[in-house]
């Protein structure tokens, strides 16, 4: 009986996939690492055939590992950063590179090269800037592809395709060229709520005139839960199933997160005072809501993004594991951030608080925006900043600094979750998923710091969840994305509430994380 889905995340590192049971029952899981090259200051890029390849051998182990044969799967889900694929007009790749390299065909989400053309394209007050926050982000793609017609003439020429990566994997998998309204909405300027989706004069004010014919751009979207089609035969061999499998349409990979973190309380009056919180490299916040409430700074709202009538909205941060890895790298008592010495340095901040009445680190404060603030300054030009360091390199020294850079990615938050409620969202409970589950200093400071109550999913991985939430449906497994949602959500979910004392302490630091922001302004404005 085919029951079982199969769900691909690719992530910034690694193509991972798990295997789940028709109940959201995660069988096994594996991961295979993907490359990533980095030529020049802020440019970022992978080679497709890379992650197809690593995603094709995850896929393969965590089948083996489950037990189960081909025949028991009834569907194939993606999700994916939001990178972009180029490819020729016979479907090869394509360089985006400055090294001119034909498999450095993939622009990288974390990639700013395009941080001028995003600057162009917010300067315009285009309407399709009211469901990005009134602004773009280099880590869109509008910017990205107005770099490439740039600075790349030649790969200009050449282009056939350009992909989201979610719909490359599909188009790999299927052969078909339909791209999914996940992608589209949320980082192609499309407006699913509109007839046409496409806006000619905005692709006009970025000079892609001509994006349709070299991008080779559909008029319609797939919606999540539908078939994309099923596997071709060489894609099934690749992956190891077989042709019998249906493909659903490609997610973004927060949004995939927020799925399976929300799934369980989806088509219910909890879900509108609901937020995921998926927590990575980047941090995203992501909430549904039955009507649209734009807002400056969101990425959204996005129609049908995941849910059907439903919009989608997003705030984030640029660097959150990203800026703790960074802290642990650039400490004279630091080096290569690994897991075991990260949990080193949380399991010392832990004797440190245990030994000391108060703050660890009283006089120093971080402003995390080491890469830009995405939500709710919108600011890619944003700096972080540090004050109060001292001449300490010893471990300890490295530890305190890393305790309140913990606290800042958690004050980050706060700020986010106090602009989205300027525009009408209210917010109760915070649904942490992604990897910062497993850092027990963050979930604490989540908690405490936004004053919400944080729960964490029985399924840790609610990326992979969501995902085969969606295939779930695409396969007839289940029959909406509302039913695969609740079906398939784990339950027994873990819950952390806001400690009152620290209510007091924490607020005095959010008052300074707000004046470290007005400081950070006035100096760039002296002359």
């Amino acid at each position: 009986m085919r029951d079982h889905l199969v769900a691909v995340d690719i992530g910034t590192g690694s193509a991972r996939a798990g295997v789940f049971d028709r109940n959201g029952r995660l069988l096994a899981k594996a991961k295979h690492p993907i490359l990533m090259f980095r030529p020049r200051e802020n440019h970022a890029e992978h080679d497709s055939e890379d992650i197809w390849a690593a995603a094709c051998r995850a896929v393969k182990l965590a089948v083996a590992e489950a037990g189960i044969p081909a025949s028991a799967v009834a569907a194939i889900g993606f999700d994916a950063t939001c990178s972009l694929v180029a490819r020729d007009r016979e479907g090869r790749p394509l360089s985006v590179s400055t090294t001119g390299r034909d498999n450095h065909d993939t622009i990288v989400w974390l990639d700013h090269r395009a941080i001028r053309e995003a600057d162009e394209l917010s300067a315009t007050g285009h309407k399709v800037l009211e469901f990005s926050g009134g602004s773009l982000s280099p880590e869109m793609e509008m910017p990205k592809l107005m770099w490439l017609k740039r600075h790349l003439p030649q790969s200009w020429e050449r282009a056939g395709y350009f992909f989201d990566l979610a719909d490359f994997l599909t188009w790999k998998a299927t052969g078909s060229p339909a791209r999914s309204r996940c992608t589209l909405t949320a980082k192609w300027n499309y407006l699913a709520h509109e007839k046409p989706g496409w806006s000619a004069d905005f692709w006009a004010l970025a000079g892609l005139e001509d994006l349709r014919e070299k991008g080779g751009l559909p008029d319609e979207t797939a919606v999540a839960g539908t078939s994309m089609g099923r596997l071709s035969a060489q894609a099934a061999k690749e992956l190891g199933l077989d042709v019998e499998v249906d493909v659903a349409p490609g997610m973004i990979d927060a949004y995939a997160g927020a799925f399976g973190a929300l799934g369980g309380v989806s088509g219910g009056q909890k879900l509108e005072t609901s937020v995921a919180l998926i927590g990575g490299t980047s941090s995203c916040i992501v909430a549904f809501t039955r009507d649209a409430k734009p807002g400056r700074s969101l990425w959204g709202p996005y129609y049908e993004a995941v849910l059907p009538e439903h919009w989608l909205v997003e705030g984030g941060q640029s660097a959150a594991g990203a800026l703790l890895d960074h802290i642990v790298r650039m400490h004279a008592a630091g080096g290569e951030p690994t897991a075991e010495l990260h949990g080193r340095i949380i399991d010392r901040i832990g004797e440190l608080r245990a030994g000391e009445e108060g703050d660890i680190a009283p006089n120093l404060h971080v402003l995390p925006d080491f890469h830009g603030n995405r939500s709710p300054l919108a600011d890619p030009h944003a700096t972080g900043v540090i004050s109060g360091l001292t001449l300490d390199t010893s471990f300890d020294g490295l530890c305190r600094l890393y305790w309140r850079s913990c606290v800042a990615v958690a004050l980050g938050i706060r700020h986010i979750l106090d602009a989205i409620s300027d525009y009408g969202y209210r917010f109760e409970t915070l649904h942490v998923t992604g990897g910062h589950v497993n850092n027990q200093l963050l979930l604490e400071l989540y908690a405490d710091v936004t004053g919400r109550r944080v729960v964490i999913p029985e399924t840790r991985d609610a990326v992979l969840l969501g995902t085969a939430m969606a295939a779930a449906v695409a396969g007839g497994v289940h029959g909406s994305l509302f039913e695969a949602g609740q079906a398939m959500d784990g339950g027994g979910a873990e819950e952390r509430l806001p400690d009152p004392a620290r209510a007091e302490q924490y607020g005095r630091d959010y008052r300074r994380f707000l004046a470290m922001i007005r400081h950070r302004d006035e100096l760039g404005a002296i002359g």
